[in-house]
């Protein structure tokens, strides 16, 4: 189990927006709502449901926080209503980019989004432009200090995980697809290994390098789609220089 840093790459700065707890939670809770709103509020029928509970708890969301959205998705308690909208595009370079958002207003968002491109150099493509270039994962990183890498690869191979990667100098990453995403994270906390993220994510197939210039240009382009409301990931294969993470 090796390879390069995958998820230190993909997230770049959205470490510093997504450490904040409320931000995490937010989005989490969209998607619980939108998963129940479309499958119905039994976590054991619905597999998107289970998959974004399981999200929950990994990053320690309260229950009732978990129980409330759920019953928001369900009518069971009012609520904004969402609409899923996925972006498909590209920044400067050629970087391929996947935008996830759940919006209470598709004909406010979309122009907002294709502006944002735009503005730094990018633009939107049509729906399964990018997509092929990617794949869907789980990850949940873990702080070196905490576990050896002998003990975690062996409880996450055991609960069904993918790939391991050490090249972090602090953190672990551990990778699942997203079916065996819920029998990682028990095993995780069954064996008292604390995760610093866990999140349901897009992994690309291959990393496209940029210059100095059109670098700072796509981390501008990430960074302000990472900041509208209405955006959930962001995903892209720019590989990012170390000195910008």
């Amino acid at each position: 189990m090796s390879g390069h840093n995958k998820w230190s790459t993909i997230k770049h700065k959205k470490g510093a927006a997504d450490a904040k707890r409320g931000k995490i939670f937010t989005r989490i809770l969209k998607e619980m709502t939108v998963a129940a709103r479309l499958g119905g509020g039994d976590v054991n029928g619905n597999p998107r449901l289970r998959a974004a509970v399981a999200e929950a708890k990994a990053n320690n969301m309260p229950k009732d926080n978990i129980e409330r959205a759920i019953k928001r998705g369900t009518g069971e308690l009012e609520g904004a209503t969402y609409e899923e909208v996925t972006y498909e595009g590209y920044g400067p370079g050629g970087v391929a980019l996947i935008v996830e958002a759940m919006t209470d207003n598709g004909n406010r968002t979309t122009p907002e989004i294709r502006h944002i491109f735009e503005k730094n150099g990018g633009n939107l493509g049509t729906p399964g432009s990018v997509r092929f270039q990617f794949e869907r994962k789980g990850v949940f990183v873990v702080e070196k200090s905490t576990v050896s890498e002998d003990k975690l690869m062996e409880i996450a191979l055991e609960a069904g995980a993918d790939d391991l990667q050490t090249d972090d100098p602090e953190t672990f990453e551990v990778y699942t697809s997203p079916e065996n995403f819920e029998n990682v994270r028990q095993a995780l906390e069954k064996n008292n290994i604390a995760t610093v993220e866990a999140k349901l994510g897009q992994i690309p197939s291959n990393y496209v390098k940029l210059d100095e210039s059109k670098s700072k240009a796509m981390m501008r382009l990430m960074e302000m789609l990472d900041d509208h409301d209405d955006v959930q990931n962001v995903w892209s294969n720019f590989d990012v220089p170390e000195e910008l993470m």
